[in-house]
């Protein structure tokens, strides 16, 4: 089976292409330093280093044009590529919302864009059911205090996730969506914040792995912290809505002052 892992360098990414490669699949590995894809390649065995900006479309025509060269063509993609930005100011951040959803969001959109068509012609090459995997997460299942930016783009993945498998089922694609909780990365390494059963990331690749094998379209872990944001999701407002508001860091000492206001 051909992977294409994206979002490959750490986290994550990195686990499940070492699962898979380990596993005996040729595994792909994308992200945007072609130094570290060569130090994971030269470390392991079966994984091709393709290194790819998701936001760039220069970098996105030099993958495409590497696959059809090398005629790989892919049984599974995921979606991995993702950064993470919290917004602790009491101003609206539209910047930092922006970056955070180039990379999520539509670096997502503008692989798809780029990569449909030639999943389209490995079905015609030996594929069956090409299986595209969406990397979201948990916080969809409700928004949360400063999670802004990072929930936003999720969101917006999950969304699309879903609007895209209700097409694409009609052409026998796979389409799924992982939904995480906390688990220990660089990216969540930077959080100051109690991270409630944190995985390791050996363990969160072993359940997307055996997920993705299922067929459950929405694979998210550690049930006790994921299904306790679908049932606050499901609250009533009048009360589900002060229960996280509980959980805001916002204080009105701190409210910046503007020309307008008494000094």
């Amino acid at each position: 089976m051909n992977i294409w892992v994206i979002g490959a360098s750490t986290g994550i990414g990195l686990a499940l292409a070492k699962a898979y490669a380990q596993a005996g699949h040729k595994v792909i590995i994308s992200a945007r330093s072609q130094s570290a894809l060569d130090e994971i390649a030269q470390a392991g065995s079966n994984m091709t280093p393709l290194a790819l900006d998701v936001t760039q479309d220069n970098s996105l025509r030099e993958a495409m044009d590497y696959l059809a060269e090398h005629e790989i063509y892919l049984d599974k993609v995921i979606l991995n590529a993702g950064t993470c930005e919290y917004i602790d100011s009491y101003e609206i951040e539209r910047d930092t919302v922006r970056r955070v959803m180039e990379t999520n969001f539509f670096g997502v959109l503008n692989v798809l864009q780029s990569l449909l068509p030639w999943l389209r012609i490995g079905k015609g090459n030996g594929v069956t059911q090409p299986q595209i995997v969406f990397v979201s997460s948990s916080v969809t299942y409700q928004a949360l205090p400063r999670a802004g930016a990072y929930g936003a783009s999720k969101a917006a993945l999950r969304y699309f996730a879903e609007c895209l498998r209700a097409d694409l089922v009609h052409e026998n694609f796979d389409i799924r969506i992982v939904s995480p909780g906390f688990v220990k990365t660089p990216l969540t390494d930077k959080n100051d914040f109690p991270m409630p059963f944190l995985l390791e990331v050996d363990d969160a690749a072993r359940r997307i792995v055996k997920g993705l094998a299922g067929s459950a379209f929405d694979i998210h872990f550690p049930k006790r912290f994921t299904w306790a944001l679908k049932f606050i999701g499901v609250l009533p407002d009048w009360l589900r809505l002060p229960i996280i508001a509980k959980a805001s860091r916002h204080d009105l000492k701190q409210l910046p002052r503007h020309s307008n206001q008494e000094a």
